[in-house]
């Protein structure tokens, strides 16, 4: 999601490292819903040792794993971690239409083997869990009332605010005394940070109507997880809610993008004027 590591650059980078923006987004994206996932499974089924920790526990586990997912793939691949990222970018003008696929590819699987460990890791708690909408919910997201236009609005909106706020996360630099150029200031893994307050704020802020998916990949392939997993006791993957936030998160993302690229020319043409 650090927007500054996107863009031309990933074209050029050493063929010989295995930590390919394919590999990272894969990776990044893993790790996100291993400890999103996680924290849910923590929480929410039986005889956890997190067990009723509630919604802050939730939102700022989510958080966290935002920012180590970051700090993982930033490096390699600019750790959109999201589809509706990787299309708001593209959108933007600042990432490349041609890798966009790929990286959606890698989000999805890496979405899928998270969603699988946390399965693996909670199974005993998985089985003595009697509610299916409990074990759904630790997959993926579904809303608190059925509304699917107040629904959609609120993952859009969600994922506008998420995206919006990529948009103008900018790396630090100092300029130098009587010299027009600029030095970089390296803040390496804090960079990650301001991604991951913007997500910890949405949860707590805009996540009670739908549980703030704001991420196509976060939800879905976590959704045909559970939908193949052999999980005893399991309900419906509510497959009829599945493309709210896979649509409402590109939505929300596509006009954050415009809206940015608007108000950048708006603001171009003025200062040519």
């Amino acid at each position: 999601m650090q927007r500054s590591l996107v863009g031309s650059e990933m074209c050029i980078r050493d063929r010989s490292n295995i930590m390919t923006p394919f590999v990272a987004e894969f990776l990044g994206t893993m790790l996100l819903i291993l400890m999103g996932g996680g924290v849910v499974a923590n929480v929410c089924l039986s005889k956890t040792k997190g067990h009723g920790a509630g919604w802050m526990a939730i939102t700022t586990a989510w958080a966290l794993g935002v920012f180590i997912g970051v700090v993982v793939a930033g490096p390699y691949s600019g750790a959109h971690l999201n589809p509706a990222v990787s299309i708001g970018l593209a959108i933007g003008g600042t990432f490349f239409w041609c890798d966009v696929f790929q990286y959606i590819i890698a989000q999805m699987l890496g979405a899928a083997l998270g969603a699988l460990l946390v399965w693996l890791v909670y199974k005993d708690h998985f089985e003595a869990t009697d509610d299916p909408d409990t074990m759904l919910g630790v997959f993926c997201t579904s809303p608190a009332i059925k509304n699917p236009a107040i629904n959609f609005l609120t993952e859009a909106v969600g994922t506008f605010a998420l995206m919006f706020v990529v948009f103008y996360i900018t790396g630090g630099e100092l300029s130098l005394k009587d010299s027009n150029s600029t030095l970089p200031i390296g803040l390496g893994s804090v960079g990650a940070l301001p991604v991951a307050f913007t997500v910890w704020v949405i949860g707590l802020s805009l996540g009670g109507p739908t549980g703030y998916a704001i991420n196509p990949a976060r939800d879905l392939a976590p959704r045909c997880m559970h939908a193949f997993l052999p999980i005893k006791g399991k309900g419906g993957s509510q497959w009829g809610y599945a493309w709210i936030p896979v649509l409402g998160p590109i939505a929300g993302a596509a006009v954050a993008a415009m809206s940015v690229s608007y108000t950048h020319l708006r603001a171009h043409e003025t200062t040519l004027h």
